[in-house]
């Protein structure tokens, strides 16, 4: 997630057109603090987007946006992506994946301008988060209707709507984590490895062995329309109800995700201040 850095220094001009080579847009925008995030970091942009969001930073930076402005963005995206699965066949299914990529690409451009500008703060913040909870909740709650209408049926968009429940569930227990900490003054909880470390034994092997089918990750936008899109594709092929079937088990292995998320938030140290 972007626009997430408040106490980076203005570098720049708050407002208006901004001439910044890539190699200035890597260095203020890139900072290796944004770059070692443990889990706000997506394995996208680590991968790839990183190389190409500066150049798409540099076109938005001349054109006078503001980091606010490059969110809008990111929330239109993924709403886009939500959105497509209402079309017919796997070209739905083939567009959100495609719109979910673009979220990540965007997403990790408006931080770059917020630092370049100086201007990250609460309001980007904020703007991020409605991006990523409408977009991730959004998207079983859209794939339920897609099914619901091409059956016929209404139970898919119940389920889907359950899906997207527990989707943002699962969102808010990393919130409520960093809301409980500021309500009795601890400071923030560092995006690190070692915050979240589990230190009994038993749950942290528990942990490792989870981590070996990575679940937990399919609740992202990314992720989720990329097992919409092979489903889709599967069943165009196969001819049975694919999709139908995995949004049945993605919404019954949820639960226990959940569980084991809420038992490795009360096990790590994110609830006890930083040592």
């Amino acid at each position: 997630m972007e626009n997430d850095t408040p106490d980076t220094p203005a570098a720049a001009p708050r407002l208006g057109k901004l001439d910044v080579s890539i190699a200035t847009i890597r260095e203020l925008g890139q900072p290796d603090v944004i770059r070692a995030r443990a889990t706000a970091e997506h394995w996208s942009a680590a991968l790839y987007w990183r190389r190409v969001s500066p150049f798409l930073t540099q076109r938005f930076l001349a054109g006078g946006l503001s980091a606010d402005a490059v969110t809008i963005g990111v929330i239109v995206t993924g709403w886009l992506a939500a959105l497509s699965l209402l079309i017919p066949s796997f070209a739905g299914p083939l567009l959100a994946a495609i719109f979910a990529q673009l979220q990540m690409l965007v997403d990790a451009s408006d931080g770059e301008v917020a630092r370049v500008r100086g201007t990250s703060g609460p309001r980007g913040i904020f703007l991020d988060k409605i991006a990523h909870y409408t977009t991730e909740g959004g998207i079983p709650i859209v794939w339920g209707a897609s099914l619901a209408l091409a059956m016929d049926d209404a139970l898919p968009l119940a389920l889907g709507a359950l899906l997207g429940c527990m989707v943002l569930m699962n969102k808010a227990l990393n919130d409520a984590v960093h809301v409980s900490r500021s309500k009795v003054g601890l400071g923030p909880m560092p995006d690190s490895v070692e915050a979240r470390r589990i230190g009994h034994s038993a749950l942290g092997l528990a942990r490792k062995a989870f981590n070996l089918v990575p679940l937990h990750r399919i609740y992202h936008s990314v992720e989720m329309t990329q097992v919409i899109l092979v489903a889709a594709i599967i069943q165009a092929i196969a001819g049975a109800t694919v999709m139908w079937w995995v949004l049945i088990a993605v919404t019954a292995i949820t639960p226990v995700i959940l569980a084991g998320h809420f038992v490795a938030i009360l096990a790590s140290s994110k609830l006890r201040p930083i040592r």
